[in-house]
């Protein structure tokens, strides 16, 4: 095992090869609190890419209710217990979450899913620790949808009393997912005959189906679960971040990024893809005006999920406001309390920037605010709000601009000569 950074982690950490980091890495954001589960996502990416036979069950973007839906059905209840029966009560996170940006977190003391492969698994060509879903588990991708969680320990009943913020006692949330694109896969890592590899340019994981036996041992190691098997060609498939959009060279984008089919389809707008710079080391290079580094190290309130797997996930989420925070601790890391926090009570520029949500299907290489002028004053859980009407302006790859967008949104009648108006 090689020794890698992770500044998810705080710390170093063994990797089956040496780190090797692109210019730039596409990575993601996704904003929980704005998540309906309308499915528009899966459906786009399962009509664009898994339609033929042997791919029925093939979901590459899915959407699943926690906290007890998964597809495949428990697939993170299942890691994380791995992990803890590896390292019983070990998976424990020390520090402080800081603005250092090689330890936002403070640092993980536990194992990750290599370290732990590293010590228990035998022979040595079983590099990381996971499993392979059975059959049943892949049956249904929307298991438990819209299934809140009660009152502990108690099955089929649910709280008395109304439910009001900072967490409610009844609740689920809809998790969005897509392969993260790891700086450091497990599927890669695992991979026998080095079939999955990060290309250069952005960092994507792609799968070599030419090189592919269908060993599995991607599907067995990814703990995300977002590396299948298709049994009619015997090979293993995979989320590819719709990468002619990525490069510009789907006829759409005329040349220029364009976002991934999932992300394009969105009617929540809850997403937001990018090409983050990367240094020497894998951390992120500071670009002050691009938006996701705004909002993972500037803003801080979009966290990678399961940082602790050590595969340093390019899937950053801000997390919903209204869900017991340990659970979210278990799920995105200690940063929880601070970005909900921030979330809560945005500043002008956090206001301004989540309005860049999903305004095109181009990529958004940087942005720049013009102020406007005061449209409210008030308060809000007994503290001060004031919304100023900015304009954020987007910037693509060439520099030019791209589009602008007000913080208040503009409000249309409809027409009272129209059949269905009030």
């Amino acid at each position: 095992m090689s020794r890698v950074y992770n500044w998810q982690l705080g710390r170093e950490m063994s990797y089956p090869y040496d780190g090797k980091y692109p210019e730039r890495q596409f990575a993601f954001v996704f904003n929980i609190n704005r998540c309906i589960a309308c499915q528009s996502c899966t459906m786009a990416c399962k009509s664009t890419w898994t339609f033929s036979k042997g791919q029925e069950h093939m979901w590459w973007a899915n959407v699943e209710t926690k906290p007890y839906g998964g597809y495949p059905q428990f697939w993170d209840v299942k890691i994380l217990d791995l992990l803890n029966q590896t390292n019983p009560d070990g998976q424990r996170w020390t520090g402080s979450v800081s603005d250092n940006g090689k330890s936002p977190y403070g640092q993980f003391s536990g194992q990750t899913i290599f370290e732990a492969g590293e010590k228990t698994l035998q022979p040595q060509s079983a590099r990381v620790l996971g499993y392979l879903p059975s059959d049943e588990e892949w049956n249904s991708p929307n298991i438990y949808e819209d299934n809140p969680v009660g009152k502990r320990g108690i099955r089929d009943k649910l709280h008395e009393t109304g439910e009001q913020l900072p967490v409610h006692n009844t609740w689920f949330f809809y998790l969005a997912r897509i392969c993260n694109h790891c700086t450091y896969p497990a599927c890669l890592g695992a991979c026998p005959r080095k079939a999955i590899y990060k290309r250069p340019e952005d960092g994507i994981v792609l799968l070599d189906q030419s090189e592919c036996r269908g060993y599995r041992k991607c599907v067995e190691a990814c703990p995300y679960k977002k590396t299948m098997y298709r049994g009619n060609t015997r090979v293993s498939e995979k989320c590819v971040a719709c990468y002619p959009r990525v490069e510009g060279t789907d006829p759409e984008s005329e040349g220029q990024p364009m976002e991934t089919r999932c992300m394009a389809a969105c009617i929540g707008q809850i997403r937001m893809q990018g090409l983050v710079r990367l240094n020497s080391d894998g951390t992120w290079a500071e670009d002050r005006q691009h938006p996701l580094y705004y909002l993972v190290h500037v803003a801080k309130v979009a966290l990678p999920l399961y940082p602790q797997f050590g595969t340093s996930p390019n899937g950053y989420y801000i997390p919903p406001r209204w869900v017991p925070r340990e659970y979210l601790r278990q799920m995105f890391g200690p940063g929880v309390d601070r970005a909900i926090e921030r979330y809560n009570n945005p500043d002008r520029e956090l206001l301004a920037v989540l309005q860049l949500f999903r305004r095109s299907n181009r990529i958004i290489f940087r942005y720049e605010i013009k102020e406007g002028p005061l449209v409210y004053e008030g308060t809000y859980r007994g503290r001060p709000v004031r919304i100023y009407n900015d304009t954020v302006i987007a910037f693509g790859k060439n520099g030019k601009e791209l589009f602008r967008t007000t913080v208040e949104e503009p409000l249309h009648v409809r027409p009272a000569k129209h059949q269905n108006s009030i």
